[in-house]
Order: structure tokens, then sequence, then C-alpha cells
């Protein structure tokens, strides 16, 4: 979700409507929201309030944050936190997550058009969603985050009250402590956290980049967490209580790293309840599970996915995910699409 080559050099001015519910031609794919913008991020609440993210790739992005209601984008939660020309409102979001505390959770890389971070660093902030308010904001140290980090994806470990989060422009986790607001870098430009290759071939296009640690999921049982880089195939984990550790050093973190296996290029990762990863496929236009077992299956291959970009899945385990057309030259891009694929 970091793609620092590819800032939308003309986004369409308006949000379009959601259209009416559709089949693809597997009829497995339901089409549950369409913007002329671009998004990123996708977020589905306890009672299924749909979230989705602009990022600030271009000037003429009206709006961060937004709530899908009766087939329209409304600014959330109001139209001031996404006036751009307030330092005190979202600047570039690139990521919404609903945490298991039905919190919804907005990252902020305050780097927009990737010119670099600015002043007070990224921000994580926490809404409440009933009744919409901030609850809490946490902000970063300079040497946590870098002058051109982007802060890409966050997970919430409530349980252990622990916040994990990908910084694409230097490869590097983020750990953040929720209790005491503390956070630390660690894994900086280790080989796990890097990119592996210059290019990847999406649908027959050759998308010439090489961006970090991007997606990243937390395990059922919260013990691991698991990370990628964009380019690339490797997927990492680490042992969350050893990130938690307030003793442990660089090295000993290193020690811990372990491959999981090599897996199609993903951008966004989500786990179910079932300890079933969910993965992209952005070479194939596919969906993909890592299996509990161990093996990989693809769910669905169909030319509507164009980029799973992010996860999310509701109570009833119908997950959804956005298409962001990274691959694509903006003249080929169709409309950008929040899609569902029932259980």
């Amino acid at each position: 979700m970091y793609w620092k080559y590819l800032i939308a050099a003309s986004l369409l001015l308006s949000f379009s409507a959601c259209k009416p519910s559709k089949q693809s031609q597997t009829n497995k794919i339901e089409v549950i929201a369409s913007s002329d913008k671009q998004w990123t991020g996708v977020a589905v609440s306890k009672d299924n309030r749909l979230f989705v993210n602009y990022p600030k790739w271009s000037n003429d992005v009206p709006i961060s944050v937004a709530e899908i209601v009766s087939g329209k984008a409304i600014a959330f939660p109001n139209q001031e936190w996404n006036n751009t020309d307030d330092k005190e409102s979202f600047q570039a979001v690139q990521s919404v997550v609903v945490d298991e505390q039905n919190k919804l959770w907005v990252l902020d890389t305050k780097n927009p058009l990737f010119q670099g971070v600015l002043e007070g660093g990224p921000k994580l902030y926490v809404f409440n969603l009933n009744n919409n308010e901030k609850e809490k904001v946490y902000q970063f140290p300079e040497g946590v985050y870098q002058a051109n980090s982007y802060f890409n994806d966050v997970r919430v470990d409530t349980k252990n009250q622990f916040a994990y989060m990908t910084d694409s422009g230097n490869g590097a986790l983020i750990v953040l402590n929720l209790q005491s607001g503390e956070s630390k870098r660690v894994l900086d430009h280790h080989y796990s956290t890097e990119s592996e290759v210059d290019h990847l071939i999406c649908d027959g296009i050759k998308w010439e980049n090489s961006v970090h640690s991007d997606g990243i999921a937390l395990s059922p049982d919260k013990q691991f967490l698991y990370y990628i880089a964009l380019t690339g195939h490797s997927l990492y984990r680490v042992p969350t209580e050893t990130l938690r550790s307030q003793n442990v050093t660089e090295e000993q973190i290193a020690e811990q790293v372990e491959m999981v296996k090599k897996i199609p290029a993903t951008d966004g990762m989500m786990f179910d309840k079932d300890g079933n990863l969910w993965l992209g496929g952005l070479e194939d236009n596919s969906i993909n599970v890592l299996k509990s077992d161990g093996n990989i299956k693809k769910l669905i291959k169909d030319e509507i996915i164009r980029w799973a970009d992010s996860f999310a899945i509701d109570t009833q385990g119908n997950v959804f995910f956005t298409t962001s057309q990274i691959h694509l030259p903006e003249i080929q891009r169709k409309q950008y699409q929040v899609l569902k694929l029932s259980k």
C-alpha cells in the first residue's frame, strides 16, 4: 500500500454513489461500493458499518475517511476532520481497521504526496463508533519515524494492549504500547522488512517499483505478527511476546524472525477466526488463502479483482476488499470498488 512512483496524476473530482450490487462472472463476488476516487483501506464494524479511506496521492482528494451510507461516501466523522488545510485534521490516511472492541483505528502517514513526513510525525487515531468521537490519538517521536517514512498498515491487539504497523517508506515494523503510548522501531532495514524485487508482473503488466514492509496480520491467538514486503513473495513472522518485551535487543528480535512460506504477491493480509490467512494475488487478479494446515488455496480468480488492496471481515464471515488498480495506467482504470466475497 505504498507506491512511491504511482501517485495518480489526475483523479476525478467527485465520488460516485454505490451502484446496485451485481455479480461477477463467477457469481461469487458482489460489488458493494464504487467510486471515481482511488481508495485503499476498508473496515467493517460489528454492526456492519462500512468504512473506507482515500490516500493523499494527489492534490484533488477532498476526503480521507468515509463511511458508506445509503449508497454514498460520507465524510467520517465529519467534513472538518477531512479538511486537509487544517493541520489538526487528517492529512494522508493510508489504512482503517476496526478492532475487537468495535473501535475504528485510522492510520495517518502525515506524508502527503510522498514528499516527506510533516512536522509532528504520523498519527494513529482511535474513534468510538458509539458516538463517532475521537477517543485517543497516538503520536510517534522522531527516530521511530524517519523523514520519508510511510506508516502503511496497522493491527491492534486489544488483549495485550499493543498495536503494530509497517513502514513501507523505510522497511521496518513499529511497535506501540497502547497503555503507555511509548513506541519503538524494530527490524529497521532487516532483510525481512525490505523489498525483494524491483518489479511485479501483474496481469501481464510490468509494474516497476520496490516497496518494503507492507501487509501485516496478527494471528488469532495474538502470538505471532505476520508481515511481507509489497514487492516480494516471502512471508515472515515474529513472536509478539518478543516485540512487546522492554528489554529485548534488536539482535534478539532478528533471531526470532521466521520465514513462513513463499506466497503470491499480496498487498494487505488478514486472518480469519479459524486461523486462515487471506491474501491477495496481485499478479493474476486472485484471492488466495494460506490455510491453517500450511497449504495455499486459490479461492477465486477474476478480472474484476484489480489489485486487491485491503481486507476486512464481518461477523458472519463475509470478506470485503478494495480494488485500487495500482498496477494499471490511469487511462486503463475502471471504477474503484469494494467487493464482497460471501462465506
